[in-house]
């Protein structure tokens, strides 16, 4: 424990014990003989002590008290001398292991608690693959002692089974159970959470920033585990450890989303070597499958919250004033309804309405089809979108002949979001870019056809070469251009000196 200034640890200050275990008798005997020879009887006592603040047949937090108990329950004098021998005895057990101090502000009291954290003792076979606890306990009873030790607490592996070959027989989880992933019980995940909240908000903070550590994940994991000697090879493979906090932050993985993501088969070859593909697989299912559940929970919550408050919302409506439209930013009215409504009254029901009016506007023929109801449900209540912009953008698949399928309308709607179109005048103006632009490209079709003289494409797509014409000269030319008998007899002898002179030189 570092303290610097002992008026900020008194026996005044409040303190709270966690922890997430509870001893075994392989515990205790592991304390008595293992532990209190490194660090000594009273490091063991504190650690007793607060062990004994929360009942051994539960886990959890101690509720709060002053840490005046722990100096009369351990006989410490309510001094500077008692806090810094408590500060020395806490500081053994947090260097092997054993306790981890936290100190917490509590803004409305503008005062410091402690957090105490247990950890449970390493059993035999993990203690002594553990090389600095390992030599500690060499130095403090000697290296025949410690073998001792290890031949009392650890039975060995009957000889006759060790060269024999070995076959896994054990049955995974999922070949034998089948979860009902249909039904979501969203009061227990509530509960499930507001009890989690608190550590999965440091946990998920920590990997945001620095990442897990060795350390957090082996102390995790689960003892019996298949996966459990890999996981604990990557003490000595930090670029593996760097591979796996990569992940965790790409698909905000908590710490156990991420030990049961390591415990799955095939993660991990047989050589031990960390499997990143897979890994990164299985944690964007993980992903997928947990923002799913997440908007179908919002969405279910948002439903029965207007059902509950319907009567809210109906005062509501007739108080909010109805917003119009100005000129320039109306839409022309389809074909469809023209004879329904005018230019004034499809604007401001645009503009005013909810999406489901709208679309009964336009599925005049019987109801709303379920698939169309659900994504446009999706947009509202998941992706935010406001209500004015949905309007219009039904406007748009409707005027632009779009296919009313989930993935068509998922992609106006991301364009929109990306583009970050929040207000009704905002999305008129992207729904007449559309247009614009589509007419434009309309046109220059039009005009390449109409001039088919210029530049044509063939089958393929490819531009064709252009027809370039001959020039065919005329007789008088062609005549005024031959030679007279006189200039041929001259051009004959040059043509033979020129051949004697290249004679004499070969």
């Amino acid at each position: 424990m570092r303290m610097t200034n002992m008026l900020h640890f008194t026996e005044n200050h409040r303190f709270c014990v966690s922890r997430d275990f509870s001893l075994s008798s392989l515990d205790y005997k592991m304390l008595a003989m293992m532990y209190q020879p490194m660090i000594g009887g009273y490091a063991i006592s504190l650690y007793q002590v607060l062990y004994q603040q929360i009942s051994a047949e539960r886990v959890g937090y101690s509720p709060l008290e002053q840490q005046r108990k722990l100096f009369l329950l351990l006989e410490l004098e309510q001094g500077e001398r008692g806090r810094k021998y408590l500060i020395e005895q806490s500081s053994k057990l947090e260097a092997i292991g054993l306790l981890q101090t936290n100190r917490k502000f509590l803004p409305d009291e503008e005062d410091y608690i402690f957090e105490y954290t247990l950890f449970a003792p390493l059993g035999p076979n993990e203690f002594f693959r553990n090389q600095h606890l390992t030599l500690l306990l060499r130095d403090k009873v000697g290296k025949f002692m410690l073998l001792s030790l290890r031949e009392e607490l650890l039975a060995p592996e009957p000889e006759e089974c060790r060269d024999a070959s070995v076959e896994n027989l054990s049955v995974p989880f999922y070949d034998l159970f089948r979860l009902n992933t249909q039904v979501i019980d969203y009061e227990l995940e509530q509960a499930l959470y507001e009890a989690s909240a608190s550590k999965q908000t440091d946990v998920r903070l920590d990997v945001m920033t620095k990442g897990f550590k060795y350390a957090d994940i082996i102390m995790r994991f689960p003892r019996g585990a298949s996966n459990r000697i890999f996981v604990e090879a990557l003490k000595h493979a930090p670029e593996q450890m760097a591979a796996i906090n990569i992940v965790a932050k790409k698909y905000n993985l908590s710490l156990q989303e991420t030990c049961r993501l390591l415990d799955e088969d095939g993660v991990f070859s047989e050589d031990g070597e960390l499997q990143m593909d897979l890994l990164q697989y299985n944690a964007n299912l993980f992903y997928r499958q947990t923002k799913k559940r997440g908007e179908e929970r919002e969405r279910t919550l948002a439903r029965s919250e207007e059902r509950g408050q319907g009567a809210d919302h109906e005062s509501a409506e007739d108080a909010i004033a109805d917003k119009s439209v100005e000129m320039q930013y109306y839409l022309e009215v389809p074909q469809q309804l023209r004879g329904d409504c005018t230019d004034h009254q499809y604007n401001y029901i645009m503009r005013n309405e909810p999406y489901t009016a709208v679309l009964k506007m336009f599925f005049t023929q019987g109801s709303i089809p379920d698939g169309v109801l659900n994504i446009f449900e999706k947009i509202d209540l998941n992706y935010k979108l406001n209500e004015e912009v949905i309007n219009v953008l039904i406007h748009f698949l409707h005027i632009d002949r779009r296919s009313w399928a989930k993935s068509s309308i998922e992609a106006v709607a991301s364009d929109m979001l990306g583009k970050q179109i929040n207000t009704y005048e905002q999305a008129v103006e992207y729904v007449r870019e559309k247009i614009s632009y589509k007419q434009k490209a309309a046109s220059k079709v039009e005009a390449a056809k109409a001039g088919g003289g210029a530049v044509t494409r063939g089958r393929q797509g490819k531009t064709q070469k252009p027809h370039i014409p001959i020039v065919v000269p005329d007789a008088g030319a062609t005549a005024s251009s031959r030679l007279t008998e006189e200039e041929l007899e001259a051009a004959r002898k040059m043509a033979q000196k020129l051949d004697e002179r290249f004679n004499r030189k070969s």
